[in-house]
């Protein structure tokens, strides 16, 4: 049997439907006239009729509710499973990044599974009001792909977390930090935050602006007071305020690895902790104005803690007995 292809109707066959329908003319009289079966002019007219079938069918109006129905369909919906929806929402309420939640969930959800880039779409363009909980915010989502600022390598002999050595990733050696800083879009300050991946130990610094010389000032002053054995490796992401990265090195007797472009996952520790942090100082704070006894109070609060990770114990504890023995 032959197989039929179906064409759909065109802007101009929906306009003569609506001209010959107000004279009054029948369903199959039109099909003749247009060429085209009984069905598929009654069908056009069920369907994209007006709402509440209000009105009189109008060809441009209905071939705009046919464009968009069509253009729906191929979007399928993201977060199907009532699970993983219940799993993800709950998440990002306590300020989860997507990729937290992409990695942890087979480990607290066995059985389930989500991408973080299904997570992304599903709060742009189901969920827009979820917007508020990503680590950014941005109301609108900026394309895949986008190069955002730097084009080219901008960090001098950048060494990629893909060369560090596994044994960090298990955390059962101490000294291996993680660092990133908190932006205040109100004023050039920003707060430098500084964790211990084994022990969670937490430095937070002020800086009065987000470039390199006050990065690597704030951070040779917080961890030059540790003894060398807590100072191994530093992990940062590819901000333009960690160029200095040699020198702090050459300070701190430490090594340097980079996450790859937009991987913030790649350094959980500090992400998961400047969500924290965000409880005391949330988006628009301006660190300018934040005095230094507050930060110090914040630090206070993180390192007091205590940790499921940890067993219970605070992040404190865990540094005062790891340089104990």
């Amino acid at each position: 049997m032959k197989k039929i292809n179906y064409i759909h109707l065109s802007l101009t066959e929906r306009e003569k439907i609506s001209i010959l329908r107000a004279q009054g003319i029948a369903v199959r009289q039109i099909g003749k006239a247009l060429n085209r079966d009984p069905s598929t002019i009654s069908r056009e007219l069920t369907r994209n009729a007006p709402p509440v079938h209000k009105g009189y069918y109008l060809g441009h109006k209905a071939h705009q509710r046919a464009t968009e129905r069509k253009s729906n369909a191929h979007q399928r919906q993201r977060l199907k499973n009532n699970a993983i929806r219940q799993h993800v929402e709950a998440k990002l309420k306590t300020e989860w990044s997507p990729e937290l939640i992409a990695g942890r969930i087979a480990l607290e959800c066995p059985g389930l599974s989500i991408s973080h880039e299904a997570i992304y779409q599903y709060i742009y363009t189901e969920h827009h009001e979820l917007v508020q909980y990503l680590p950014r915010a941005h109301k609108r989502r900026q394309k895949r792909g986008h190069s955002r600022r730097h084009r080219k390598p901008h960090i001098p002999h950048r060494v990629s977390i893909d060369n560090r050595p596994h044994y960090i990733e298990k955390r059962t050696q101490i000294g291996h930090w993680e660092l990133d800083t908190v932006v205040s879009r109100q004023s050039k300050a920003a707060l430098l935050v500084s964790v211990e991946r084994k022990t969670r130990f937490t430095a937070l610094a002020k800086l009065d602006g987000k470039t390199a010389q006050a990065t690597k000032n704030s951070i040779v002053d917080r961890l030059l007071s540790f003894p060398p054995r807590l100072r191994r490796t530093l992990t940062y992401d590819n901000g333009s305020e960690n160029t200095e990265h040699e020198t702090v090195n050459q300070l701190l007797g430490t090594k340097s690895y980079f996450c790859n472009p937009y991987h913030s996952w790649e350094k959980a520790t500090v992400e998961n902790t400047i969500g924290l942090i965000r409880r005391f100082f949330p988006k628009k704070t301006d660190f300018a104005k934040v005095d230094t006894s507050d930060i110090k109070y914040v630090e206070y609060w993180l390192n007091n803690r205590p940790r499921k990770c940890l067993k219970y114990f605070t992040p404190l504890e865990i540094l005062v007995k790891e340089c104990c023995t």
